[in-house]
């Protein structure tokens, strides 16, 4: 007799919280730990917009209130997403198969089940899709409303005039970046940062190896600092190739319900019911994209 293997699952809730949350937050952009992330956002989150002004006062024996301070919200209202993927048991079983050997004999970690491998495929895929919807997501069927996009359409976001990149301009491109960013966010240097394509990276590391003096005289052997004047560049997978984005960490927000009880996995092998190698992965989770203090936020596009 042949030997089966069954891979039905029914996940809700907060059993689907370890399968959908590396699905969700393992994005790019998110493991770099640069925006804020609101992990059990149910339906709706108000974010305060701050502003304050005069707080210093003579000194007096009583109290008396100084300054002003201006309070405004922004509503991140995640969207409701599924990923339904249908992939055929006998195309991953070898490959499963395989790291398992591998891994007994190298002592290398993998899933104990098929079923965790096969989840784990389509956690990458998922991450992946998400990580480009966090940047180039647009309000069409099956995306977001990205970053780039609510920056283009808010004022007081600090445009600058971009270029088609290369490493011959990638180092002025940035000095442009640089120059723009406002005082209060250069005023915290731990937390702000630019946000670059891997395309832009890719030039900026050729270009610090092909200057006249080269960074510590190693032309294009090892990797340079990820840094230019003092300012982290981040490389954001699902940034468009041409575009960056400065700022500081609480100004851009991703919000999901990847840690309330309202999603689903559901894993469905077809075995049973038509014959067929086949297995069906559906899951349901939210999410969305917001900002806050759009005047302290640099849009290079």
């Amino acid at each position: 007799m042949a030997t089966t293997s069954t891979l039905t699952g029914n996940f809700a809730g907060t059993k689907a919280q370890g399968y959908l949350y590396p699905a969700v937050m393992t994005a790019n952009t998110l493991t770099n730990n640069i925006i804020e992330t609101h992990e059990n956002v149910k339906y709706k989150l108000n974010l305060r917009n701050l502003a304050t002004t005069g707080f210093l006062a003579d000194a007096t024996c009583d109290f008396s209130a100084t300054g002003d301070v201006s309070l405004s919200d922004v509503v991140l209202e995640p969207k409701q997403l599924e990923v339904n993927i249908q992939l055929c048991k006998d195309d991953f079983r070898t490959q499963w198969e395989a790291l398992e050997m591998k891994g007994k004999l190298l002592g290398q970690e993998i899933p104990a089940s098929f079923q965790e491998f096969f989840i784990s495929k389509i956690q990458a895929l998922t991450a992946k899709d998400v990580e480009n919807a966090i940047w180039q997501g647009t309000a069409v069927a099956g995306s977001f409303l990205g970053f780039e996009a609510i920056l283009t359409a808010t004022a007081g976001v600090v445009p600058v005039t971009g270029a088609t990149l290369s490493a011959a301009n990638i180092i002025a491109e940035l000095g442009k970046v640089y120059d723009a960013i406002p005082d209060s966010v250069f005023s915290q240097p731990d937390d702000a940062f630019i946000a670059i394509s891997i395309k832009a990276s890719k030039f900026y590391q050729t270009a610090l190896g092909s200057l006249t003096q080269h960074y510590l005289n190693q032309s294009v052997v090892g990797a340079k600092p990820m840094d230019y004047n003092g300012i982290k560049l981040v490389v954001c997978n699902g940034l468009s190739a041409d575009t960056m984005v400065a700022t500081v960490k609480g100004n851009l927000h991703f919000g999901t319900n990847v840690l309330t009880d309202m999603n689903e996995v559901i894993i469905l092998d077809m075995a049973m019911l038509d014959a067929s190698q086949n297995v069906r992965y559906a899951s349901g989770f939210t999410a969305g994209c917001q900002i806050t203090n759009p005047t302290d936020i640099v849009h290079y596009t």
